[in-house]
């Protein structure tokens, strides 16, 4: 108990120095935790992005067979089997099949399956209006059980109704992003006509996108039409995807590969087949990725502890011939080397443990800036201290101070009491 009044009252009593040396722990684990919490947050955002819509299954045409599961490679993108496209008989690769809306039918007679609906996509184009214009915006055609089965938000005006699909009707339905952009609100964008390269349509209703402003969406707006007038405007087929709904968030796996096999069957495909998504191999990749690009910057940020560490040191070794004198009395009243070496190891353990008090605490203030100021979108989500790296950067931060005051607090237990008596007093002749 002694060595911790002598060790914490040589801190306080030179408060200046002490938090000059603490500034580099301070620093260190500022930014350590600051980049782990972003780190966390991202892999929360991405993990939010690929579960909140598990249970709308896609149903994907993939020209070679992988057990009607697609896996996904960040680097390579979308891969069946190793050995590239297949071919039977010596015949050319068949073109995939022009999906059938009975067929996608057929697929309500599983089990599991509540619901589906079909997409067709067009390009991603500039959507102008007078002097303003909205650039990237992803036009999606959707079938008429679109609706019914993805509870969109209306913000203002309708859906597409049964009509306009009969009709071709030139309408569509903008979200809000792109109403804002357009027209400054979703109710100023109702009636407007928006032209699309050469064509115009007129906006029926605004939605709210729930893939908007998150870091998956490399849309800057989308736009929905009905799949009929988008295979009529844009020379595709009316269905290119089969989403089936599966509420059921355990059985999407199984649901989605029947469903796959089903609608392969149905096609009468022979060398490929439809796939679902393998999203957790996506999300497994993801969280590897994020997880590397984290723990690379933090070991960067973490050579500032490091640098904090040697500052400590050289501080400590300071302090200990400025303190010859204190260490050869206490020594010439009884106590051990063990005495000595306890002392200096508490006073650097302690400065460095209060740094990283002081550190974690600017780290907090720091991610709540961060969450405040920055934009969700940016960083995939808001930053996260966990616990763990919380306890772990208090624990790390006493540990830098145990290694880095090994050596003066050594070289203090070493010093002869006469020798040290003998120093000081000469110091003082001196002055």
């Amino acid at each position: 108990m002694q060595n911790w009044r002598f060790a914490i009252g040589s801190i306080m009593g030179h408060k200046m120095r002490s938090f000059l040396t603490m500034i580099g722990i301070i620093i260190g684990v500022a930014s350590v935790v600051v980049i782990m919490a972003l780190g966390n947050g991202m892999q929360q955002g991405v993990t939010k992005s690929f579960t909140k819509d598990q249970q709308y299954v896609a149903l994907n045409y993939s020209p070679t067979k992988s057990n009607y599961v697609m896996g996904m490679n960040l680097m390579e993108g979308p891969a069946g089997n190793e050995g590239g496209s297949q071919e039977v008989d010596n015949e050319e690769n068949e073109a995939p099949p022009v999906i059938q809306d009975a067929w996608a039918k057929e697929l309500l007679k599983i089990d599991g399956v509540k619901g589906y609906y079909t997409t067709n996509g067009g390009p991603s184009a500039t959507f102008s209006y007078q002097n303003k214009k909205a650039d990237g915006v992803f036009i999606t055609g959707v079938s008429q059980s679109f609706f019914q089965i993805r509870k969109y938000e209306i913000l203002a005006g309708r859906t597409l109704l049964p009509v306009d699909y009969q009709r071709f009707s030139n309408v569509m339905m903008i979200d809000e992003t792109v109403a804002t952009s357009l027209f400054g609100s979703s109710a100023e964008a109702l009636n407007k006509i928006v032209s699309v390269g050469d064509s115009n349509y007129r906006v029926i209703g605004v939605f709210k996108d729930p893939n908007a402003g998150q870091s998956m969406s490399m849309s800057s707006g989308s736009a929905l039409m009905a799949n009929t007038q988008v295979a009529s405007e844009f020379h595709s087929e009316e269905i290119s995807t089969v989403y089936v709904y599966v509420p059921e968030v355990s059985r999407v796996n199984e649901v989605g590969i029947e469903a796959a096999k089903k609608l392969t069957q149905l096609s009468g495909a022979r060398q490929g087949e439809y796939q679902i998504l393998n999203m957790e191999s996506m999300l497994e990749q993801y969280k590897q990725i994020t997880g590397t690009m984290t723990g690379v910057i933090g070991a960067i940020a973490g050579i500032s502890l490091f640098v904090g560490g040697i500052g400590v040191m050289n501080i400590m070794l300071v302090s200990v011939t400025e303190r010859t004198r204190e260490i050869g009395l206490r020594k010439a009243l009884g106590a051990t080397r063990g005495n000595i070496l306890t002392q200096f190891l508490i006073e650097s353990m302690v400065l460095t443990l209060i740094g990283g008090m002081l550190g974690l605490g600017l780290a907090y203030g720091i991610n709540a800036l961060i969450a405040a100021v920055v934009p969700e979108d940016v960083f995939g989500g808001p930053p996260i201290v966990s616990t763990t790296a919380a306890v772990g950067s208090l624990v790390f931060s006493a540990m830098v101070g145990v290694v880095f005051g090994i050596l003066p607090a050594n070289k203090a237990s070493k010093l002869d009491p006469i020798e040290a008596l003998r120093y000081e007093s000469v110091s003082y002749t001196h002055l």
